[in-house]
C-alpha cells in the first residue's frame, strides 16, 4: 500500500530533516515511530500525505507517487489518508457533529463545503462514527466544551467518517492523562482491526511496544531500527536515543496501574 523510496526532506533554512528514508508499509499494520524530539518523526508523517514537500525520492500509495500530485488529484488521494493531531485540530466553536462531518470535505466541491451540503449517507456515517467511540450523546455539544480525551475521540470519529485506508497520528496521546491515554489507544486498536493501517509518532516506548505490530526508530532523519515490539531492547534503544532509557522515559506508574484493568 505505502512505500517511501530514498526520501530526503530539506527545510528552507537548509536543515535536512530526512535523509535517504526507505520504508514499506503493508495493509493493516499498526506502526509506531519513536525517537528523540527533532529526529524527524513528525516530518516523516507529514511527507506521507504531502503536508510537506520532499526534495528527493518517492512516496507511493497504491503505486501512485503522491509527492508529484497537485490540485484535484492530490485532494482525491488525500481522501485515503486520515490525520490525527496532538492538538486535536477541531473547530472549537462548532458542534461535535459538524466537526465529524468535516471529514467528508475531500468528497465535495467548495460550494457544497461552504453551505454544509452532505448526503443522508454521510450524515448517518458521522453519527455512526460518534457512536463507535461512545460520544453520540455529545453530537450537538460544542467541541470546546469537551475534555481532552473526548476531543481526541471526536478527531478519531472525524477520521473514521473520512473512510481512509491509512490513518496518520502525530503524538496523539501526548497531552492526555494516563487513564485517558489507555482508552484512546484502545480506540486506535479498534480502528486498526477494521483494516485501517495506522502510522503514529509515539513519545513513550512502552505505549509503542504495547499497541504496535511494528516499530520504526528514527534518529537524525534516518531509520535506524525497524522491527517487532519485542525486539525493542536496550541495544535498540541505544541506537535510537543514543542512551539507555530509564524508567522515567517510559510509562508513568498511573498508566501501569491502568493497564491491569484493560
Amino acid at each position: 500500500m505505502l512505500e517511501l523510496i530514498d526520501v530526503d526532506k530539506v527545510y528552507p533554512n537548509g536543515y535536512k530533516a530526512l535523509s535517504g528514508v526507505n520504508l514499506k508499509v503493508e495493509d493493516g499494520e499498526f506502526i509506531s515511530i519513536i525517537g528523540l524530539s527533532g529526529a524527524g518523526k513528525s516530518t516523516l508523517i507529514r511527507c506521507i500525505n504531502k503536508m510537506h514537500d520532499i526534495q528527493k525520492g518517492q512516496v507511493l500509495i497504491d503505486g501512485v507517487d503522491i509527492s508529484k500530485l497537485k490540485g484535484k488529484a492530490l485532494r482525491q488521494q488525500r481522501r485515503n489518508i486520515g490525520m490525527i493531531f496532538q492538538s486535536f485540530n477541531l473547530v472549537r466553536r462548532s458542534s461535535v457533529y459538524k466537526n465529524v462531518l468535516s471529514g467528508r470535505v475531500g468528497y465535495h466541491n467548495t460550494f457544497e463545503t461552504i453551505f454544509g451540503i452532505y448526503s443522508k449517507r454521510e450524515k448517518l456515517l458521522a453519527l455512526q462514527s460518534l457512536d463507535k467511540f461512545g460520544i453520540l450523546d455529545k453530537a450537538y455539544v460544542r467541541a470546546d466544551q469537551l475534555s481532552g480525551g473526548q476531543q481526541q475521540r471526536v478527531a478519531l470519529a472525524r477520521a473514521l467518517c473520512q473512510e481512509p485506508k491509512i490513518l496518520l497520528a502525530d503524538e496523539p496521546v501526548a497531552s492526555l492523562d494516563p487513564a485517558t491515554t489507555i482508552a484512546v489507544m484502545n480506540d486506535f486498536t479498534r480502528i486498526n482491526k477494521m483494516g485501517i493501517t495506522i502510522i503514529a509518532n509515539m513519545h513513550h516506548v512502552d505505549i509503542a511496544k504495547k499497541y504496535s505490530t511494528r516499530i520504526i526508530g528514527v534518529k537524525a532523519g534516518e531509520i535506524v531500527f525497524d522491527g517487532k515490539p519485542e525486539e525493542v531492547d536496550d541495544e535498540a534503544c541505544f541506537r535510537i536515543y543514543g542512551r539507555h532509557l530509564s524508567r522515567n522515559d517510559n510509562l508513568s506508574s498511573g498508566l501501569e496501574e491502568t493497564k491491569e484493568g484493560d
